[in-house]
């Protein structure tokens, strides 16, 4: 089901208890010198419209939010964000209109790195307000670690920015966005993370390609394989909610 596409009779008719809220979030920014701004939406869009579409009579899916949390790209320009009080306020408004209208099963399906926190914040806030429902949240790529890991040949064996992985998903599945002449190795970059610290950088101090890995290494049949196994990995995941009981 999606919300977008049904009359408010239907959305009307849908057993609250056992539907889960599927909101895909990311963002639109920079993707280095080779991938569209919409990266985010076009990868997180898809997966949710294949979850949606393996068990259509559970999932009610919303719209993508286009827009993010990516102030951290500001430096490169070509990117659109929130600042985070305005994202995680914005949040908390969009989910809370299904949960006002009695549905109590929520997902965040999350497509892009600088949503995490402010997602969760978001999550913790509504759940003062709506104790009886269950409020979850989580990146695709969480959900599927495994199966990324996996489909990928680079030494970096998760999902950076622009990346083997992200490069492989655009070429999958809008191989017509990528600007191929200038996929490249991205060099060196700093992580976020030593020795357990979180340090706070933008993505200019991070990488000066604005991309990270090796998008070299992409390919349209990695990113079909990965695909099909993140979509299994969040349609387990949507099963799991759909088990759990509803809080007394």
């Amino acid at each position: 089901m999606k919300f977008h596409e049904m009359t408010s009779g239907a959305i009307g008719a849908i057993d609250r208890k056992q539907t889960v809220v599927l909101f895909p979030i990311a963002a639109v920014e920079q993707h280095g010198p080779h991938l569209p701004t919409g990266t985010d939406l076009i990868i997180c869009g898809a997966v949710a419209e294949a979850v949606e579409a393996r068990n259509p009579e559970k999932v009610l899916m919303l719209p993508v939010n286009w827009l993010g949390a990516s102030a951290h790209h500001l430096r490169f320009g070509a990117t659109m964000t929130a600042e985070m009080d305005t994202y995680i306020a914005t949040l908390c408004e969009m989910a809370r209109a299904p949960l006002e209208d009695g549905f109590q099963r929520i997902l965040f399906l999350n497509g892009h790195g600088g949503n995490i926190d402010p997602m969760k914040i978001a999550l913790r806030e509504l759940q003062l307000e709506f104790p009886e429902a269950i409020l979850s949240g989580a990146s695709y790529w969480s959900i599927a670690e495994a199966v990324i890991a996996n489909g990928l040949e680079g030494e970096d064996k998760g999902v950076g920015h622009a990346c083997e992985f992200e490069t492989s998903m655009i070429q999958h599945l809008r191989p017509e966005l990528v600007d191929e002449p200038h996929r490249a190795h991205a060099g060196p970059w700093l992580p976020d993370g030593v020795e357990g610290l979180f340090i706070s950088r933008d993505m200019k101090q991070r990488t000066q390609a604005g991309c990270t890995g090796r998008p070299d290494l992409a390919t349209p049949e990695k990113g079909a394989s990965m695909f099909v196994g993140i979509v299994e990995r969040v349609g387990i995941a949507v099963e799991a909610i759909l088990a759990e009981p509803l809080p007394d």
